[in-house]
């Protein structure tokens, strides 16, 4: 290989290098999309034969720049490479489920507050009154999270039959509750609080298995996680 070659090789190469580095930087942007995009509940959409002019795509956020999307393909079917700015992410779906679950979820809840509100004058019990804060506090800031969620997709409060909701307490029972004292307000009010924890826990279950929100889903969660602690505890008050 005479020399003038071996020139033109060597200044050849820092090109070379400076192609293949950008082509495996283009892939990790594009890779690094596609998972982001996996492990988001959103449904992707391609606008296709979008005309939007350099001054629109800067209105609306969408750059000339925006780094590419791999688009999986059919079964049998290659990938897509797509740029950026022809995929529109929609915004999180909700279903039938979901709604009843936060409908009920808000009588529940305030039932819980307002047998949890009967402690204070009625208990001589140090951790029963305590907990009873808790409930209180906990339970109240849920209400407003779901009051809000309704309010954000403009539903109604619903009109369910708060009778038939698992661990709904009767207005009898609540009558009894509040003119118990001492010991006996203790005893009845775990008894009552246990049952309705329960009737949470269920529903909470039901809307994991059928709901569809990623935000109810995280909350439903926590909700059943919390209320099968609190279960425990309650129980260890009466031998406390």
């Amino acid at each position: 290989m005479n020399q003038p070659r071996l020139l033109r090789l060597w200044r050849q190469m820092p090109k070379r290098r400076t192609a293949a580095i950008t082509v495996v930087a283009v892939s990790l942007v594009a890779i690094t999309a596609v998972v982001r995009s996996a492990e988001s509940d959103h449904t992707t959409r391609i606008v296709i034969g979008s005309s939007t002019t350099d001054d629109e795509s800067t209105a609306t956020g969408q750059q000339a720049g925006d780094p590419p999307v791999i688009l999986p393909g059919r079964p049998g079917e290659s990938s897509e490479v797509r740029p950026g700015s022809d995929v529109v992410i929609d915004p999180p779906q909700y279903n039938a489920v979901d709604t009843w679950y936060v409908q009920m979820m808000i009588p529940h809840h305030t039932q819980a507050v307002q047998m949890a509100a009967l402690a204070a004058e009625r208990t001589d019990h140090v951790g029963v009154r305590a907990f009873a804060d808790r409930i209180r506090a906990s339970q109240a800031a849920e209400i407003t999270v779901l009051k809000s969620w309704l309010a954000a997709r403009d539903l109604p409060a619903g009109d369910h039959d708060h009778d038939t909701m698992p661990g709904m307490q009767t207005e009898q029972a609540i009558r009894e509750l509040a003119a118990a004292r001492g010991a006996g307000f203790d005893s009845r009010f775990v008894a009552m609080m246990t049952a309705h924890h329960e009737g949470a826990i269920e529903m909470s279950e039901r809307v994991l298995t059928g709901g569809s929100d990623l935000a109810i889903e995280e909350l439903a969660t926590s909700i059943a996680a919390e209320q099968t602690v609190e279960i425990s505890r309650m129980q260890e008050l009466l031998v406390s």
